[in-house]
């Protein structure tokens, strides 16, 4: 069962892919997503968050994620484009979210709308942001991993 906080990354993504692709404005795309199956069961907060914020930040988010690619942002799917600009913007905005779940829910949206392989490609770009966004949090990760390892 997904939770209401990953309807609402569903939805982000639909909605962003409508931005992609028709430049509307966030609210526009709103009022269309309310008419999507299962729209009542996501976290509307959330939802309208990731929306709004991945939009108004879209060109920052793409310059941080833009030098990790193996080509530039204009080239990718935008099914891609938008998994990355949710991921970045979680990574960046969001902290208190992990960045493990980050990058397991973006590799999740990736899996269930992307291409073949697309969800190793956002898997791999993600994880390198992670590790430049939030640098404290991955070292406590990894400290703890070998702590529990040598017990």
């Amino acid at each position: 069962m997904k939770n209401a906080r990953h309807k609402a990354r569903e939805l982000a993504l639909q909605g962003l892919y409508q931005w992609l692709l028709a430049e509307e404005h966030a609210e526009q795309i709103r009022v269309h997503l309310a008419e999507f199956k299962g729209y009542d069961k996501a976290d509307q907060a959330y939802l309208a968050r990731l929306l709004n914020g991945v939009i108004a930040d879209a060109p920052e988010l793409e310059a941080g994620f833009g030098p990790l690619l193996d080509r530039p942002v204009e080239e990718l799917s935008p099914v891609e484009r938008g998994v990355l600009l949710i991921g970045a913007y979680e990574l960046a905005h969001v902290p208190d979210v992990p960045y493990k779940v980050v990058i397991n829910e973006a590799v999740e949206l990736a899996k269930s709308y992307g291409g073949t392989d697309g969800h190793k490609y956002v898997n791999g770009v993600l994880d390198k942001l992670a590790a430049s966004l939030r640098p404290a949090e991955l070292r406590a990760r990894k400290a703890g991993v070998r702590k529990a390892a040598s017990v």
